[in-house]
């Protein structure tokens, strides 16, 4: 029976040690971020794809400046994989949208229409998962089941 309980303690001990460690890396913010977030330059960023003719304008203050210093550059990833993150991380947002109760309506105030069978073109999907990782980093929020690096 000790044996038991001292089992159940040790896996309770790693568990919260991770959890832990998953708290610090996704507030893990470097300074030159941490100067942007406070940035005022509300120049908005259209995500426009010339070829599918699909937009999306986001109006945020210091994304922009963020995008252009701190992202992975365009071709970093393909746009398969920019499409999969999307899609979850749109779906997470959706969510949000829809429970004001418990989570910050002045964070999350309109849902995002991404239908998967669309292709939005690279452009499109690439500035939309990095304003996905500004917003999580900035806010320090969660949209997904990874953590929100660059």
């Amino acid at each position: 029976m000790k044996l038991l309980i001292n089992s159940l303690f040790l896996i309770f001990f790693a568990i919260s040690l991770s959890n832990c460690s998953s708290q610090k890396e996704l507030a893990d913010v470097t300074d030159t971020e941490k100067e942007i977030f406070k940035s005022e330059d509300d120049t908005e960023v259209a995500l426009i794809d010339e070829e599918t003719e699909y937009e999306i304008i986001i109006i945020e203050p210091g994304f922009y400046t963020w995008l252009n210093s701190v992202a992975r550059p365009v071709g970093y990833y393909t746009q398969g994989w920019l499409e999969t993150r999307n899609q979850i991380l749109v779906v997470n947002w959706n969510n949000r949208v829809l429970q004001p109760q418990q989570y910050n309506p002045n964070l999350y105030e309109l849902q995002i229409n991404y239908d998967p069978n669309i292709d939005y073109g690279y452009e499109v999907n690439y500035k939309l998962y990095n304003y996905f990782i500004y917003f999580q980093r900035k806010y320090n929020q969660r949209l997904g089941p990874f953590l929100p690096r660059i």
